[in-house]
């Protein structure tokens, strides 16, 4: 029996990537983990009938010989996978350190999971029916923000234009992704609003959100998303304490923030824009207080333009044949150079500058033509 699994509390980027194997394996049996976000549980009830899936606590009692893991590089619990089972994983994020080498992987870092589904099913040139295209595009649009985040790359644009061209229907997508909060995640809402804090690192914004609620709150994912809308930080951090543990959602708008590495040491991950963790052995107010500290102590100051420039750069005077230009910039690489005429600069000349002038027969011409002045 070949099984295909993912993470719980899945989203629709994992629920698609388990679709995405069954379409490349029509053998695999897609396990829905007991615990999806209410948004694709919605979608499934709608349009079960056109999905393969199959609910954990009906998975038959057989021998797993291969078990497919999509979305997450951590094999769940599941009777009938025993130690010669084949493992193999698909994944969007980081590799992680601690994967078993006897496992094998397809993991690269695009926007989505169901990216690398899709680019699968595209070379073998599967057919797929519009809910199918539409659910892999759902993947698609909610990791990568409708292909706006930064972690969004050229391979999750072309996938989502081919399933469009299959006939998946972005109002659909639009419908889904904006699903309306529960009773639950609006109280916890409004109080992490009522306890939003501001620092600044560096001269990046961090937004720090902190709440406590009684029993289960669905995705708090959803309300660090809205909270990220409203208040656009570079970097926000959703703390929020529930039975005994403490939930933290991070998200990053920004190169100078990897998220990741701080839901790491917190016994988390996940990838510099987005990542999560559950800590089980402290509170709330102790989990800030050291956020607060890690953050100070680990986001360091962006260089400045001083600290990065030539301190002894290659001077030209304006007389200076753009063809000798030409040959300078080839042999040592330069880009450009200051212009300077009695002991002031006058211009500055680029290597677009003197490739153009070039491929218009102005070689012996002096550079100040072209400089920029």
């Amino acid at each position: 029996m070949h099984l295909v699994c993912t993470h719980e509390q899945a989203d629709f980027d994992a629920v698609a990537s388990l679709l995405g194997v069954r379409l490349l394996d029509p053998e695999a049996m897609p396990v829905l983990p007991r615990r999806v976000n209410r948004n694709v549980r919605a979608f499934v009830t709608l349009y079960g009938d056109h999905l393969p899936f199959v609910e954990f606590d009906e998975l038959p009692r057989s021998r797993v010989e291969r078990l497919t893991v999509v979305d997450t590089q951590s094999s769940p619990s599941i009777k009938g996978v025993r130690a010669d089972t084949k493992v193999h994983l698909i994944d969007h994020h980081p590799p992680s350190d601690d994967t078993d080498p006897a496992w094998t992987t397809h993991i690269d870092e695009v926007g989505a999971t169901a990216t690398l589904l899709v680019e699968e099913i595209q070379e073998v040139g599967r057919d797929l029916s519009p809910v199918q295209a539409t659910l892999l595009l759902l993947g698609i649009y909610e990791d990568t923000g409708s292909l706006s985040y930064a972690s969004t790359t050229p391979r999750d644009v072309r996938a989502s234009a081919w399933l469009l061209e299959r006939g998946a229907d972005l109002n659909l997508v639009g419908e889904f992704l904006n699903h309306p909060l529960s009773n639950g995640q609006r109280d916890l809402y409004d109080r992490l609003l009522e306890n939003i804090e501001t620092h600044e690192y560096h001269g990046l914004s961090i937004i720090l959100a902190c709440g406590e609620v009684r029993g289960l709150v669905e995705e708090i994912s959803t309300l660090a998303h809205k909270l990220r809308d409203v208040f656009d930080p570079d970097g926000l951090f959703v703390l929020v304490g529930l039975n005994g543990s403490v939930q933290l959602v991070a998200r990053s708008t920004t190169d100078e923030l990897d998220v990741g590495e701080v839901a790491e040491h917190f016994g988390g991950g996940g990838h510099a824009r987005a990542a999560a963790a559950l800590i089980r052995d402290r509170n709330s107010a102790q989990v800030r207080d050291e956020l607060i500290e890690f953050l100070g102590s680990s986001i360091e100051p962006t260089p400045t333009v001083g600290e990065i420039m030539s301190r002894d750069p290659q001077l030209l005077n304006p007389g200076v044949k753009i063809s000798d230009v030409g040959e300078r910039m080839q042999r040592f690489g330069h880009e450009g150079y200051p212009i300077v005429e009695s002991g002031r600069v006058c211009g500055l000349l680029t290597r677009r500058a003197v490739d153009r002038a070039l491929s218009h027969g102005m070689g012996s011409q002096p550079v100040s033509r072209i400089m920029e002045a």
